[in-house]
């Protein structure tokens, strides 16, 4: 029994040993697949790879509920002893803790249809503000002891040494050479001393530097203005020599600083040693040999400080010296002018052009100020010496200088657009600017007009915005100077102009062809929207409309208030012009796509015309009676006014075809109404003014005429133009036809009942009734015949 026991102790016991060897090989090999598997995920946050890539990587990774395992080479497991002491117990199974790890995604599609990030980019560093003073300089205690002390200290030195030289001179210890030699002494000590402390303390030998600079410039003036030891040529030439010594040292220590102190001490030179005369030629030598250095530093410095301080005195000296020319004098001015435009040009680009840096406000801002202080300086010069017809030509050749420089520019394909922008609207200003000055009147119009055209021409051809940006304005402009033109040429209606050749007549003329052509070249131009483009087109295309028709109508009313004052015969050929040209449009615009408008804008213009038509009525029964009563002017210019209403009625019948055509259902019966009343309106005015023309006499007033009109004639036009307007109703099946034709017909019994029927003649009264009579019997017959079958098709197509 004992035995049994040991027996089946020792199995149990082999058998957990196994199953402890099992159990560690079990946790072994997971360890070694999560190991594998982790691996797998770093190379893919690595790689990114595709499809195929992912599929390989399932392939090779285990699956938590997955196909057999690949067999993994197991370490050597040593079997069990057979007989193992009964006190040895099996340790217990504790699993090791394995931490959570990536979960492996087992859909490859997911894996494909997740959005790779091919680049991390980082966040856009914003802008930073400018910092203020004490943001700069936290410290302000450093502040101070680096940057103030030492400037304060030479400047306090400086003095110093002035004071001891002073007290010196004052006590006869120094002769006149001693006294500018210890100044030289001074002035070098410090730049030796500077010059020795260059590597250690770079700020503070740069200020040493300037101190003895400053005493060099010092001493040479007082050794000339005070001591006299040096004539004028001698002491120029010495402080030139100090400016270029100065110039080396700013490069050779880096410093700006040092740049403007030789800067300004180069300006401050000549006036230092002036003894009173005008050498004008002399001085704008040194400052443009001044100026050349200034160009040198500049192409390899970008020290901006230094060009806004050079500019400044420059304009400051030329300037007070410009004031100053005598006239044999004032084309020297003009000529060092011009250099100095060129120089400070080339100056305020050469550093950037050639680090192909981008241009600053300061840049721009120097730019702009050359250019427009040398065009002020140029006509004052042009205008003091009577050349003031070279202004213009001026002008044009500062713009041509500009085109020039940005065509130069524009071949170095790394320059900063931004400039050639800058001169191509230089050029453009100063293109635009010559007429003005060099023209007068009207020719400042025809050249803006032309203008325009070019620069929307160039700006297809090239493409640069601002060319078309300018040509719109431009083209205002040119509007503008346009009505000043008008109202000096029309103005005074008792000036004689020639007939059509005259300056008004032709220079709108040739501002509405300008507008023409705009209109044509906006069509061209692809780079814009559509809707924006048809637009722009239409607004161009109006104008020069109105421009086209402007032109004649000015010229006519100015030419018949000029020579037939105190009449009408301005407005009745107006009215005259105004249809036909109106009609000629109409007839046109189909042929000319610039002009080619909407149904809807070719309606609106049609009906102003008859509208503007009908209000002048009064106005042609005026004239029609001066005519007839004083036979001044004579009657025959009354047959002008057939043709304008001939063209009125082809006006009328095209308004009514556009009305069917492109308006809708309730706009077309409201203007339907309109336009037949219009119709009765037109005709009933024109048939009494030709019944006045016909029957006036010595005998027959015209009041007498009107009155027979208005109670027997008025009552059968508008009972025959009732009758039309039924029958057209019924034609083309238009119910509102027919409502406004038994209106009208009512209208006209109503009239010939209550007001007609009194003092007319007999024969009037017979006529009127006959006629009347007679239209309402074939209108009944009418409408028993056609009338009930339409009625009746209006309905169905109502009800449908």
């Amino acid at each position: 029994m004992d035995v049994l026991a040991v027996f089946l102790l020792v199995v149990i016991i082999i058998i957990m040993l196994n199953h402890k060897g099992s159990l560690n090989n079990k946790i072994k090999e997971l360890e070694f697949r999560i190991f594998e598997l982790k691996g797998i995920i770093e190379q893919l946050k690595i790689t990114r790879p595709g499809a195929e890539d992912v599929k390989k990587a399932e392939e090779r990774a285990p699956a938590s509920v997955s196909p057999p395992a690949p067999v993994i080479p197991q370490p050597p497991v040593e079997k069990p002893k057979a007989h193992v002491e009964a006190e040895i117990k099996p340790d217990p199974i504790t699993p090791p803790k394995i931490e959570r790890q990536p979960e492996v995604i087992e859909d490859s599609q997911s894996i494909i249809n997740r959005p790779i990030k091919t680049r991390d980019f980082g966040p856009t560093k914003p802008v930073e503000p400018r910092l203020s003073f004490f943001e700069r300089h936290p410290d302000l205690e450093k502040f101070i002891g680096e940057n103030l002390i030492n400037k304060i200290g030479i400047a306090i030195l400086v003095l110093a040494i002035g004071f001891f030289v002073k007290y010196a001179i004052d006590n006869d210890w120094i002769g006149l050479v001693g006294r500018v030699g210890i100044g030289i002494v001074c002035g070098g000590i410090l730049i030796a001393v500077a010059h020795a402390l260059r590597n250690s303390y770079k700020a503070f030998s740069s200020v040493l530097v300037g101190g003895g600079l400053a005493v060099f410039y010092f001493t040479i003036t007082l050794a000339f203005q005070q001591f006299h030891l040096f004539n004028q040529t001698t002491a120029f030439i010495i402080l030139i020599v100090i400016t270029v010594f100065a110039v080396l040292l700013s490069l050779l220590y880096d410093k700006q600083e040092l740049a403007v102190i030789a800067l300004v001490g180069g300006f401050a030179s000549p006036f230092m040693v002036s003894n009173g005369s005008a050498n004008y030629n002399g001085l704008f030598i040194y400052l443009l040999i001044l100026n050349t250095g200034l160009l040198i530093i500049a192409y390899y410095k970008a020290w901006r400080v230094l060009n806004i301080v050079s500019f400044g005195f420059t304009v400051i000296v030329f300037s007070t010296v410009l004031y100053t020319l005598t006239p044999p004098t004032y084309h020297f001015g003009f000529i060092y002018a011009s250099i100095f435009y060129a120089l400070y040009f080339v100056i305020n680009i050469a550093n950037n052009v050639r680090e192909n840096k981008k241009f600053i406000a300061s840049d721009f801002s120097i730019l702009l100020l050359n250019t427009g202080l040398y065009f002020a300086t140029g006509l004052y010069l042009l205008t003091m010496m009577h050349d003031e017809q070279y202004r213009g030509l001026f002008c044009i050749c500062l713009a041509v200088v500009n085109l020039v420089l940005s065509y130069v520019l524009f071949r170095n394909r790394k320059v900063d657009t931004n400039i050639l922008y800058l001169l191509i609207g230089i050029t453009l200003t100063f293109i635009s600017l010559a007429a003005p000055i060099q023209l007068h009147g009207n020719n400042i119009t025809i050249f803006w007009a032309s203008e325009t055209v070019l620069l929307y021409w160039l700006y297809l051809r090239s493409g640069i915005q601002l060319m078309k940006y300018t040509a719109v304005f431009l083209w205002i402009a040119m509007l503008l100077s346009l009505l000043m033109d008008l109202f000096q040429t029309y103005g005074n209606y008792s000036l004689s102009l020639t007939i059509i050749a005259n300056k008004g007549f032709i220079t709108t003329l040739f501002a509405a062809a300008s507008s023409f052509l705009l209109s044509a070249l906006v069509k061209k131009d692809s780079t814009k929207l559509q809707h924006t483009n048809i637009f722009t087109e239409q607004l161009f295309g109006v104008a020069a409309l109105v421009l086209l028709f402007l032109s004649g109508l000015l010229e006519i009313n100015h030419q018949f208030l000029n020579h037939y004052p105190d009449t009408n015969l301005n407005i009745l050929y107006a009215m005259v012009y105004t249809p036909v040209f109106v009609f000629i449009y109409y007839t046109s615009s189909p042929k000319i796509q610039v002009i080619n408008f909407s149904n809807y804008t070719k309606f609106v213009i049609l009906f102003i015309c008859l509208i503007v038509y009908l209000l002048l009525t009064p106005q042609y029964y005026s004239l029609q009676h001066l005519m007839l009563e004083t036979k001044k002017p004579s009657t025959s210019h009354f047959m002008a006014h057939w043709i304008g209403a001939v063209f009125i009625g082809l006006l009328f019948y095209r308004v009514i075809r556009l009305c069917q055509q492109s308006l809708n259902e309730s706009l077309k019966k409201v203007f339907t109404w309109v336009l037949s009343a219009g119709v009765v309106l037109f005709l009933s005015f024109e048939v009494s003014l030709m019944s006045n023309l016909i029957f006036f006499s010595k005998a027959n007033s015209i009041d007498q005429i009107e009155t027979v009109y208005v109670k027997t004639g008025l009552p059968v036009l508008w009972g025959l133009l009732s009758f039309a307007l039924m029958w057209l109703g019924m034609r083309y099946r238009l119910r509102v036809m027919r409502v406004a034709s038994l209106t009208l017909f009512s209208l006209t019994l109503l009239k010939l009942f209550l007001f007609d029927i009194k003092n007319i003649p007999v024969w009037g009264k017979i006529a009127a009734f006959f006629c009347l009579g007679v239209l309402l019997l074939i209108v009944a017959f009418m409408y028993q015949r056609t009338a009930k079958k339409t009625i009746a098709d209006d309905e169905a197509k109502k009800n449908e």
